[in-house]
């Protein structure tokens, strides 16, 4: 039986990693990448409310189709064919919605390997997905 994985991406080693596993372990399944522009990166607020730089956000979509575009890159030097996609929005919920919303059966991404203090103040993707993820999640190392 044929499944869908997901893998969010960031710009670290981290989810880097965690494509590497998922290309290797999960190689005969529906593999989606999936990078999301963080909307707290862009947004700006001002006495007229929320105001967004567009120029800014331009920059953060080419960066971002270019991580994308890397991940296609290394699938195919895996032998393999993924999908990516790229969501604007709060990471954690954006996630959860794409799991959803797309019959997602398993997640497979990398952790930023913050313990301690640094996990409580800045708080962790990879930890907020795997407690509230109706399915399966792997984090990679």
């Amino acid at each position: 039986m044929v499944r869908n994985i997901l893998v969010p991406v960031d710009h670290s080693s981290q989810s880097t990693k965690a494509l590497e596993y998922a290309l290797q372990e999960y190689s005969d399944d529906n593999l989606t990448v999936l990078h999301v522009i963080d909307v707290n990166q862009i947004a700006m607020y001002g006495d007229e409310g929320y105001r967004f730089n567009e120029e800014y956000i331009q920059q953060l979509r080419n960066r971002a189709e270019e991580l994308l575009e890397r991940t296609r890159q290394t699938a195919v030097d895996h032998g393999t064919v993924i999908e990516t996609e790229l969501e604007t929005g709060l990471p954690i919920q954006t996630i959860h919605e794409y799991i959803d919303e797309n019959d997602i059966d398993h997640v497979v991404m990398g952790s930023h390997g913050r313990s301690g203090a640094s996990r409580i103040l800045l708080g962790s993707v990879a930890e907020a997905v795997t407690r509230r993820s109706p399915v399966p999640v792997t984090i990679v190392r």
